[in-house]
């Protein structure tokens, strides 16, 4: 990649688009161009195929999706499947028509069966059954990466996916009601301190393990993933340039995670675990050891993320709805 390079960032305004433009302008790459979803609809096909007839970017970078929790997930599982196909479907397409170099699609973690053995290798992807409550969503995923490995397959293009682990970190979503743990445990101890409130309760024993990865850690294994060589990325990961796990190889128990928030957030009552309430799945954690052999690893320190997403957080009026 040269730095005069234009690179489409479809979902900039995103966490990880937004990490993204942080990135790339912070290495010198400064050709980025930038769409909001009002000025171009990826769902819809002759849209996509004008934009890229007219702006023909060099390198694109795939990270616009329709996400959402649990509770979005199964109220409308349609608008999940189709939208995310069709922007995958589209883009990839147009990225084909129009000679990219090089285009990387954002995946999701989900896309491994529910009972993967732990760490979960890329090689585990269709092996099983997925979690019931996002399928049509994991499903786009799992067709996204097909797709790039279809068009690699049948005509040579460069193509390549990266699944990242679970992520937070600056522009996260803090809603009240529908945010992932990260963002809802730091509005929840910010707002316990500011109402001098006793105690934060979370649900579950606190026993389950996950594995977070700070956004801009993903941002800059996006730009490391892009920058290899085309051979040698097919043969450190034996494979038609398919996807990667993006992660820290390191888990925390819920209860160390509430531990270090706690301490950021500098909240100075009592935690309490509700073990009558759901604790999910006991692990997951994904097996990074490609991508380290390719020679990225992860810099930033779970409590140092922590400490970046919380000032982001108290900077931020507006993301507290």
């Amino acid at each position: 990649m040269n730095k005069q390079d234009k690179i489409y960032i479809a979902g900039h305004r995103g966490l990880v688009g937004s990490a993204l433009v942080r990135c790339l302008e912070g290495n010198g790459f400064d050709n980025l161009l930038l769409r909001t979803h009002a000025e171009l609809d990826l769902t819809d096909q002759a849209a996509v195929t004008h934009f890229f007839q007219q702006e023909k970017p060099d390198y694109v970078i795939l990270a616009a999706a329709k996400v959402g929790g649990i509770y979005a997930n199964n109220t409308y599982p349609a608008e999940f499947i189709y939208q995310n196909l069709m922007m995958e479907c589209n883009v990839i397409h147009a990225a084909y028509q129009n000679s990219v170099k090089s285009l990387l699609l954002l995946g999701s973690s989900c896309i491994y069966p529910k009972f993967a053995n732990q760490p979960m290798r890329e090689d585990a992807l269709l092996s099983g059954i997925l979690e019931p409550s996002n399928e049509p969503y994991a499903l786009a995923k799992i067709a996204g990466i097909k797709l790039c490995e279809s068009y690699n397959r049948q005509y040579d293009t460069d193509f390549r996916s990266v699944m990242p682990t679970n992520l937070y970190g600056p522009h996260d979503n803090f809603h009240s009601q529908n945010s992932h743990v990260i963002p809802a445990l730091l509005r929840r101890f910010h707002e316990a301190k500011l109402n001098h409130e006793s105690q934060v309760e979370i649900w579950g024993s606190g026993n389950a393990r996950r594995e977070f990865l700070h956004v801009d850690d993903l941002a800059q294994a996006c730009l490391f993933v892009m920058q290899q060589d085309k051979a040698h990325y097919q043969t450190q990961t034996k494979s038609m340039l398919s996807h990667l796990n993006v992660g820290t190889g390191q888990e925390v128990s819920i209860r160390e995670l509430a531990e270090t928030i706690k301490a950021v957030t500098a909240f100075p009552g009592a935690l309490i675990f509700d073990s009558s309430k759901p604790d999910g799945t006991p692990r997951k954690l994904l097996d990074v050891s490609k991508l380290n052999g390719l020679g990225w690893q992860a810099k930033i320190s779970l409590e140092a993320g922590l400490r970046d997403t919380y000032q982001w957080f108290v900077a931020h009026d507006d993301v507290r709805l």
